[in-house]
């Protein structure tokens, strides 16, 4: 996926989860979207090398949005909605080759009993293809929080996700492939795991249903200024 033209400026504070103010290179202030609504912890700090796009939309309210911060040497895109754009394109030009052999692929499909939209529906029309016609629901998270020695995820307890795993069994319970993808969208070299000490009820859960069939999935992104995408498997402990 290209950026559109990313401006840098330096940060000067995140608030209301949200909003970030951000002084840029031209000297002018902004306020800026922050479209993630975790902790972002170990992506975010006052002063860290930030990166915007504009927006010259009438409607917005706020003209620009936080892309990237860079932490140390590494750069992270901050952005969570980009997870599941790459993950997309890394289905479809093969990258992910888990994921590999369906006909077929719809966003936001909805499905389940707790009017859900699962982040990526695959399935096959006909039963003869390798994939035979179970569909495959892939529920995508992007990873942002380095802990040290691993990255991890979740930064921050959440329900949402908790119930998101629970789906996911469940379409496995009704004869369907159901995988979780977590794309990591910071540049660090480094394992991933599930953050237990942060969401230990979200590590329960993990933990019962890959025992009952929900694939798992974690893919590495490449990021510079110019574009992200994803290019390999990386390695995960659970």
């Amino acid at each position: 996926m290209k950026f559109e033209t990313l401006i840098h400026g330096k940060l000067i504070k995140r608030y209301k989860r949200f909003l970030a103010d951000i002084i840029l290179d031209d000297g002018s202030e902004i306020t800026a979207h922050v479209p993630n609504s975790g902790a972002m912890t170990s992506c975010i700090e006052e002063s860290c090398d930030v990166w915007v796009t504009h927006h010259d939309n009438p409607k917005r309210k706020l003209k620009y949005t936080l892309e990237l911060t860079k932490m140390g040497e590494n750069l992270i895109c901050t952005n969570t909605g980009v997870a599941n754009k790459i993950a997309i394109e890394a289905i479809q030009n093969g990258t992910i080759k888990e994921l590999q052999g369906y006909e077929n692929l719809k966003p936001e499909q909805k499905y389940g009993n707790q009017n859900s939209r699962i982040d990526v529906l695959l399935w096959n029309e006909n039963s003869d293809k390798k994939c035979s016609d179970k569909k495959c629901y892939v529920e995508i998270k992007s990873v942002s929080l380095n802990l040290g020695d691993t990255l991890a995820f979740p930064d921050a307890k959440t329900t949402r996700g908790q119930k998101h795993l629970e789906e996911l069994r469940d379409m496995v319970k009704q004869g369907h492939r159901a995988v979780m993808l977590y794309i990591i969208q910071r540049t660090d070299n480094l394992p991933f795991r599930i953050a237990s000490e942060i969401d230990k009820k979200y590590n329960e859960i993990f933990q019962e249903v890959i025992k009952q069939g929900v694939e798992v999935l974690v893919y590495q992104s490449s990021i510079s200024q110019n574009e992200i995408f994803v290019n390999r498997k990386i390695d995960y402990n659970y």
